[in-house]
C-alpha cells in the first residue's frame, strides 16, 4: 500500500446511510489531508511512523465496512462482483470490449481512471453500460468510490460487475473493493519480473490472465516459468492465456466467469 504518495491519507469520516432503498449523497469523499498529515513530520520520526500507520488502520477499517456493504448489496441482486486489476496498458479494457455480445451474462462495468473517460467512452461504444470514477490523484478504486458508483448502476438489470481498476500492480491490492473475484492480468510486454516483483497483487487473484500472447514471438518470455512463479505465491490460481484477436481465448474467460457465476447462483 501506498503510505507515501498521498492516496492512503483520505478522509473517508462521513456517516453513510447504507439502506439501498434510499439515495444516498456521499459527496467529495476522497478530500486529502496532506497538511495535517505532514505536521509532525519533523518531529518524534518514531511517534510519527506510530501515527500514520494508525491513520492507515483507520482508514482500511473504514474501507473494510464499506467493501462488506458492497458485496451484501451485490448479494441481494445475485450480481457477481469481479475486480480487475493490473499495470496500465495490460488489457483491461480491451478485454471487456472484446466480451460484448459473446458472454452469456448480462454485465456492466464500474471504471475507475485518474483523469479523463476514454476507458468507459470506449465501453460505451460497443454497447457496455459504463460508470466511469475519476480518482484524482488516488492511483487506485476504494470502497467508497465503488458504493457512488453503485448508484448509477441499474444493479437488478445485472448478473456480473466489473470493477474494472486504476492501473497499477501495488494499491488495489490493499483496498477491498467489495468485489467477490479478482482478476490480475499481466501483459508479455511488461517483462516476466511483474509477478516476483508484485506478490501482494498476484496473491489477491482468483484468475490471472496472461495478456498479448500474440507478442510472445517479440519478447524473451518464459510462460511455463511465470506460471510456476504465479503458483508459488498463489498455489492452486486459475491461469489463462489471452489473445485479444484469438476469439477462442476470450471465451475461455467468458466461460470462467460464467462457471463462478452459476456456482454462487
Amino acid at each position: 500500500m501506498c503510505k507515501d504518495c498521498g492516496c492512503s491519507i483520505t478522509d473517508h469520516d462521513h456517516h453513510h446511510d447504507h439502506d439501498h432503498g434510499h439515495h444516498h449523497d456521499h459527496g467529495d469523499h476522497h478530500s486529502h489531508n496532506h497538511h495535517a498529515a505532514h505536521e509532525t513530520l519533523h518531529h518524534n520520526p518514531q511517534l510519527n511512523d506510530i501515527k500514520t500507520i494508525a491513520v492507515i488502520k483507520k482508514i482500511l477499517d473504514k474501507n473494510d465496512q464499506e467493501a462488506q456493504n458492497n458485496r451484501e448489496h451485490f448479494d441481494e441482486h445475485h450480481v457477481l462482483a469481479i475486480n480487475l486489476m493490473s499495470s496500465p496498458g495490460s488489457g483491461k479494457t480491451a478485454l471487456l470490449e472484446a466480451m460484448a455480445g459473446k458472454a452469456p451474462f448480462k454485465f456492466a462495468v464500474i471504471e475507475g481512471d485518474l483523469e479523463t473517460s476514454r476507458d468507459a467512452d470506449r465501453l460505451k461504444a460497443v454497447g457496455i453500460f459504463a460508470v466511469q470514477i475519476q480518482t484524482g490523484s488516488a492511483c487506485h478504486l476504494d470502497a467508497f468510490m465503488v458504493h457512488k458508483g453503485l448508484h448509477d448502476l441499474a444493479i437488478a438489470d445485472l448478473d456480473v460487475c466489473f470493477i474494472e481498476n486504476v492501473g497499477n500492480l501495488v494499491c488495489p491490492a490493499s483496498y477491498d473493493v467489495g468485489s467477490h473475484l479478482n482478476i490480475v492480468l499481466v501483459s508479455i510486454p511488461e517483462g516476466e519480473d511483474k509477478i516476483a516483483k508484485y506478490p501482494v497483487m498476484f496473491r489477491q487473484a482468483d484468475l490471472i490472465l496472461f495478456t498479448k500472447t500474440d507478442l510472445l514471438p517479440y519478447f524473451k518470455y518464459d510462460m511455463e516459468r511465470e506460471r510456476s512463479e504465479a503458483r508459488k505465491i498463489k498455489p492452486g490460481v486459475d491461469i489463462l492465456e489471452v489473445n485479444i484477436n484469438n476469439e477462442v481465448s476470450i471465451q475461455r474467460v467468458i466461460d470462467w466467469i460464467e462457471f463462478k457465476r452459476k456456482m454462487r447462483a
